[in-house]
């Protein structure tokens, strides 16, 4: 490593480092404790607008302690801040003074999607794919999802504690009811046309969709996790905008990484 390149290193350590610079430190206190200061402030508003929703849970202060831990833990990887934050969830795992809120991973789980979706641009159909249902084997299939897609089986009313702070609807009343009552959401968040989408789903057609969106054959998908009324599920994901299309074999794009249900660590 050259010198130039160990001085950045250096440089970066020091600005990540969970402690500020002490007096005898290499680089300047000040003029380091100021990049710092910048650091957290841009960590702070860039975790705001990702995670609205879990700071309201926690209140600014809390959350702003917590956007600063986790820039330390987790650093940005790219220059696109607006890829940065997406170990929030599993970061608040690891945080004994969060275990009074059992559901904030998974409501940071379904903010962070939603935030992903919101990035992505719009895939285009491939309305002739279709065909190949009628002359390929369900385990030579697989499902080409728009972009965005992603599900969650959580055991806690997750897409209703988000919809109450971001809509208003449920209320906060009947959220907690549904707290209370240990109610469970399966969520599916996609984007189509767009716009970002969320929806409640069964836990069933959860686990068939995460086993799609992990490159699954259609085949091997309902053989672990089998759905009802699969001509009744193509339909209604064509109409929405979620099924694109079926690739051969080859073909395992898989638009998003998922939480598979059920995975609420």
């Amino acid at each position: 490593m050259s010198t130039l390149a160990a001085s950045q290193r250096a440089l970066l350590d020091a600005l990540f480092q969970p402690q500020p610079p002490q007096a005898d430190a290499c680089w300047n206190p000040t003029g380091l404790g100021a990049y710092r200061a910048n650091a957290h402030a841009h960590a702070e508003r860039t975790l705001s607008g990702t995670y609205p929703v879990v700071r309201a849970l926690l209140g600014d202060e809390a959350f702003n302690a917590l956007a600063r831990a986790l820039w330390h833990r987790h650093p940005p990887l790219r220059g696109d801040l607006g890829e940065w934050g997406e170990a929030l969830a599993l970061f608040i795992a690891t945080e004994p003074d969060l275990d009074p809120l059992p559901y904030l991973g998974d409501v940071a789980r379904v903010e962070w999607a939603l935030h992903q979706a919101a990035r992505s641009p719009d895939a285009r159909p491939d309305p002739a794919s279709f065909a190949r249902l009628q002359d390929h084997h369900p385990d030579r299939l697989h499902a080409r999802l728009a972009t965005g897609t992603w599900v969650l089986d959580s055991a806690w009313p997750v897409l209703s504690i988000v919809d109450a702070h971001l809509h208003g609807d449920p209320g906060f009343d009947a959220v907690a009811q549904r707290l209370r009552d240990g109610v469970r959401e399966a969520v599916r968040v996609w984007r189509h046309a767009g716009r970002v989408r969320a929806c409640f789903i069964d836990a069933p057609t959860a686990r068939f969709e995460a086993r799609l969106l992990a490159g699954h054959s259609l085949g091997r998908a309902l053989g672990e996790a089998p759905i009802d009324d699969l001509p009744a599920w193509l339909t209604e994901a064509v109409q929405a905008g979620r099924l694109l299309g079926f690739g051969p074999p080859h073909d395992t794009h898989t638009p998003t990484p998922i939480t598979p249900p059920g995975d609420t660590a």
